[in-house]
């Protein structure tokens, strides 16, 4: 069979994009893995199907892949892609709702960028060297001195795959470090498990991280990756809860095209 594809990438953050809307097509684990393969397929950090949503007034719907083949929790330079290629496809103009695995989404564009709402974030674990928040994935925070020394793969396995975090299949790591008021960020990625150049949950976890751990943040808070920069803004409510959380970067068009599977 023949499947067209759209390529995406969000500050590096790259994914296969497939308007499913009218796809009868079965997206199994062997699938996914050969779309998102670097050497034999298309080659992405993961997969996104653009299908249609149940709910009214919702304009679509999003499911995401990991590059490992299993469907995965949110997105957040999944989700800001996903509403690019939407408008590519002439399905949203500026500003759009959108269904996901944690409920909905609302997203509009600001020139060239993407701002992306994220749902709220509750149960905020703070400790000495780390914090641990959901921001519809899990992440681990962890606060270097030196962000570019840190051996992310070898580290970020460590965590990832820790006994506190098996119950839930482990967690995202971020090692993040404050530098002229912006932080700089590294993640070692569930599901990809590798690093990635910038994951759009973890960016917007380090944010909310980091503005509990060093008070002097400005808002809204900028971000670094290794991909490229992001922004996160947002109301605090006390410090276990979190609203109104927008996350703002490109969302840019890499190519198309048709594979056989």
């Amino acid at each position: 069979m023949k499947i067209n594809f759209t390529k995406y990438q969000g500050a590096g953050n790259d994914f296969v994009i497939i308007d499913a809307r009218d796809l009868e097509i079965k997206f199994d684990i062997n699938l996914v893995q050969f779309l998102c393969d670097r050497r034999f397929g298309v080659g992405a950090d993961g997969l996104l199907l653009l299908k249609r949503s149940g709910q009214e007034h919702v304009d679509f719907k999003m499911t995401y892949y990991n590059a490992d083949g299993n469907e995965s929790t949110m997105c957040g330079n999944g989700g800001r892609c996903i509403v690019a290629f939407a408008k590519r496809l002439g399905l949203i103009k500026e500003s759009c709702v959108f269904e996901a695995i944690d409920g909905l989404h609302e997203a509009f564009f600001e020139a060239e960028l993407v701002q992306l709402k994220m749902t709220d974030v509750r149960g905020i674990i703070q400790d000495k060297d780390f914090t641990y928040l959901d921001t519809g994935s899990p992440h681990h925070i962890e606060y270097v001195d030196a962000v570019e020394t840190v051996d992310v793969k070898e580290r970020g396995a460590e965590i990832r795959y820790a006994d506190t975090y098996k119950s839930q299949q482990g967690t995202n790591v971020n090692f993040v470090q404050l530098k002229n008021q912006q932080l700089f960020i590294r993640t070692y990625e569930r599901g990809v498990e590798a690093e990635t150049l910038a994951c759009g949950t973890g960016v917007t976890a380090a944010a909310i991280a980091g503005f509990y751990k060093y008070e002097s943040l400005p808002r809204p808070i900028q971000v670094r990756a290794m991909g490229g920069e992001l922004s996160v803004n947002f109301t605090v409510v006390d410090a276990n809860h979190v609203k109104d959380i927008w996350l703002k970067g490109p969302a840019e068009f890499v190519f198309e095209g048709d594979i056989q599977c």
